[in-house]
């Protein structure tokens, strides 16, 4: 109540339905014309030059020696001008100018408008609000007030005109009075204010309310600066800036994948209703609660793995990953009471006359998980891992991104990738981190060396052969950093994509060995498949590759399967798993029981903006050798220098749910924050890793870390919290070798 009283003089606001509020004191506007005439002065006072009223004909795409697209000029009407890199920034128009060069863009052009009032006394140099539960923001101009908002039925302007540069259309009062009413129960003073002007323009929108930046996949040399949501003026200066360093350095200062074009799959942004729909929710959703366990209604069912129906059958709630359909959690009462956990065709809120979902268990699922304090579906998810820790689980991972390297110099180009040594003979199987050239992890992923004579599951050619399997939501960045790598190294060798070809189970837990024994010929004895390595062999007749990998912390395997295979290598599984106790698990058990052991996330555990060794993954970094890979020479400077953050592992003894981004306090200074959290069922306790650095700005070692006392921030609540510096779950790695003293563990149901 104290901050709203900032806001209006007593009587303008209305703050009966008010529980809460957040105030900005470095909040403001900027007059955008001002802001691009400076930076046009600034521009052309450094040498640049601008040309107007020249519209671009044409991109002009050439193919390198490697096959590969590239940029090397662009038409006009004036003639063309010869270059290597164009950046897209044509906001509405960017899909058409995408078009020229056969790159696709996933935008949205939607009519996006604000009204003007005329001058309300006592409003004036008072803080903007937003109202998040309207959807609707209120910015102070001088003495007036300009009001807007996100309604759940914009207008899309379906035919984006050539000629519509800086012009405005009519506004539509059937769709935008819903804005005015909200405003007015806010403020009543705007209800007694005439509307002193109206503005309503072509703004675009994306898949899910990002920017667009980065190279193109499609076209070496084409780059993206579009798709800023109506937030252009918010984005501009840090969006530039990196942009430069991309484009100059080839790489980003700052972890920029959640903008980067990369983060969605090629076979999503061709598809213009998957464009129209996601950006629709995206645009709809703008002002809404994000909840950590957010998921789209829009945009499903792009790419399924062959289990699909299977897993469906068996009451999986999907998650939408990289466009993939991809097991959250398995919902079992749900087959009891034969209702199905599919998400269904998006139904747009109920706008545009289709009719809204009425019996829709998929969308009241995730209503149910929608909380900051433990979800309805945590003991669900409690039974996947412990069935895991105990018996074994069968996983889904058929999202992988799946590669093939091979050709004259694969054996060099997989040396200048890989921080890990991956010269090994075939049938070993080695995780590995790829750096760029400041040392950043772009990826972790696994590099399995593959006799180039095997042609059972894949023909190859060449001297050496690599199967890559990559994370399911970095499948797009990675295959495009590896061959970028090739291309700009001029490695004689091929990368080729196998993603859609093969489903993989990953088959985990106490009882899996016994169990796959009991269904293939080939030996699984320690001595005959030790660990990190692979082997083709048959399950229940049909060929398959088994890698003995894990991401859980227990004995397992991997199983990537032809296609055609898949289903009748689950039943099989099923069906002999009965009597080891065998379930479905999903990514939501795999997440928690991937904490409790250690292994890292890419992109929340470690980034393109951490090093290794900060990631506490200096062990698969070759720097013994003097093999050269790209990062090496940033990475040993900054070994030497000391390191300026450290992971580090946290704990909190009360039952208190994490879930990331909660600040890290030692000793009552802010050291960081959590990049990821959940809770480890086996454990008994909330698990957190997030970066600690010194707040003097120096390196941080283990002293430091040590003598710390430590909380982690939890709704404003600071929670006494315990440093880990070993994994928590079987640190000396014995369950992963197939030693068990433990299997039975009490869970403790607090729900």
């Amino acid at each position: 109540d104290d901050v709203y009283g900032t806001l209006y003089s007593p009587g303008d606001g209305n703050i009966d339905d008010v529980y809460g509020t957040l105030y900005s004191p470095g909040d403001g506007n900027i007059d955008p014309t001002g802001l691009v005439n400076c930076l046009t002065r600034a521009a052309t006072n450094r040498g640049a030059k601008i040309i107007e009223h020249c519209p671009v004909t044409g991109i002009q795409v050439g193919i390198n020696d490697f096959g590969t697209k590239q940029v090397s000029a662009v038409d006009t009407p004036y003639g063309s001008i010869k270059t290597n890199c164009v950046v897209n920034c044509a906001g509405v128009w960017a899909p058409k100018l995408g078009a020229m060069a056969s790159v696709a863009i996933p935008l949205l052009a939607m009519r996006h408008a604000y009204v003007v009032t005329q001058k309300i006394d006592g409003v004036q140099d008072k803080p903007n609000v937003r109202d998040h539960d309207s959807s609707i923001y209120l910015r102070l101009q001088g003495e007036a007030i300009f009001i807007g908002g996100y309604e759940s039925n914009p207008i899309f302007w379906e035919e984006v005109e050539d000629n519509f540069a800086f012009s405005l259309f009519d506004l539509d009062w059937d769709v935008f009075s819903q804005h005015i009413e909200l405003a007015v129960n806010r403020m009543p003073a705007i209800g007694q204010t005439p509307i002193q002007s109206t503005v309503c323009g072509p703004e675009s929108f994306t898949p899910d309310h990002r920017p667009l930046l980065g190279e193109a996949p499609e076209v070496r040399g084409f780059y993206l600066s579009c798709g800023f949501n109506s937030a252009g003026i918010m984005y501009n200066g840090g969006c530039g800036e990196q942009l430069a360093h991309w484009i100059v350095n080839g790489v980003p200062t700052l972890d920029m994948f959640n903008y980067d074009i990369r983060r969605f799959h090629h076979s999503v942004v061709r598809d213009r209703m998957w464009v129209k729909s996601t950006s629709h929710e995206a645009y709809a959703k703008n002002y809404s609660i994000v909840f950590p366990k957010d998921q789209p209604l829009a945009g499903r069912n792009m790419r399924k793995d062959p289990f699909y129906e299977l897993l469906l059958n068996a009451g999986c709630v999907y998650q939408a990953k990289h466009g993939w359909e991809r097991p959250g959690w398995f919902a079992t009462y749900a087959i009891q009471n034969g209702r199905s956990t599919a998400a269904k065709e998006y139904d747009f809120y109920g706008a545009y006359g289709i009719k809204k979902h009425e019996d829709y268990l998929y969308r009241d699922l995730l209503l149910m998980d929608y909380s900051f304090d433990f979800p309805e579906c945590h003991d669900q998810i409690g039974q996947e891992c412990l069935a895991c820790r105990e018996n074994v689980a069968v996983f889904d991972m058929s999202s992988f991104g799946k590669f093939y390297l091979t050709g004259r110099d694969a054996q060099k180009a997989a040396d200048w990738l890989c921080t890990n040594n991956v010269n090994k003979e075939p049938g070993r199987s080695v995780y590995t981190c790829m750096l760029n050239s400041r040392g950043g992890v772009e990826s972790d992923l696994v590099w399995h060396v593959v006799d180039p004579a095997e042609n059972r599951i894949q023909r190859s050619i060449g001297d050496k052969m690599f199967y890559i399997t990559a994370g399911g939501a970095s499948g797009q960045h990675d295959f495009c950093h590896i061959k970028k790598v090739i291309d700009d190294m001029k490695f004689d060798c091929q990368l080729t994509d196998h993603t859609e070809e093969l489903g993989v189970l990953s088959v985990q837990g106490p009882q899996s060995r016994q169990l796959l024994q009991g269904l293939t010929s080939s030996d699984l004895s320690d001595a005959a498949f030790p660990f990190g390595t692979h082997q083709v062999i048959d399950i229940a007749g049909e060929s398959v590759r088994a890698v003995r990998l894990t991401f859980v912390g227990e004995l397992g395997w991997e199983l990537h399967i032809p296609q055609s295979s898949c289903s009748r290598v689950y039943n099989a599984l099923m069906d002999a798993g009965e009597e080891y106790g065998i379930v479905n698990a999903g990514y939501r058990a795999l997440d928690s029981l991937s904490i409790e052991k250690g292994y890292r996330h890419w992109h929340e555990d470690v980034r393109a903006d951490d090093n290794p060794f900060e990631a506490g993954l200096g062990f698969v970094c070759k720097l013994n050798s003097d093999v050269p890979f790209l990062g090496r020479d940033s990475l040993e400077r900054q070994k030497s220098v000391g390191l300026m953050k450290r992971l580090c592992c946290f704990t909190v003894d009360n039952h208190q749910m994490l879930y990331g981004l909660e600040g890290i306090w030692r000793d009552g200074v802010c050291v960081g924050y959590l990049r990821r959290a959940d809770y480890g069922y086996w454990v008994q306790k909330s698990i957190g890793y997030g970066y600690v650095s010194h707040p003097d700005g120096i390196a941080v070692n283990q002293q430091f870390l040590r003598d710390g006392q430590y909380t982690i921030e939890v709704m404003g609540d600071a929670i006494p919290a315990t440093l880990h510096t070993q994994s928590l779950f079987d640190p000396k790695n014995e369950r992963i070798k197939g030693i068990y003293q433990q299997v039975k563990n009490l869970y403790v149901d607090y729900m």
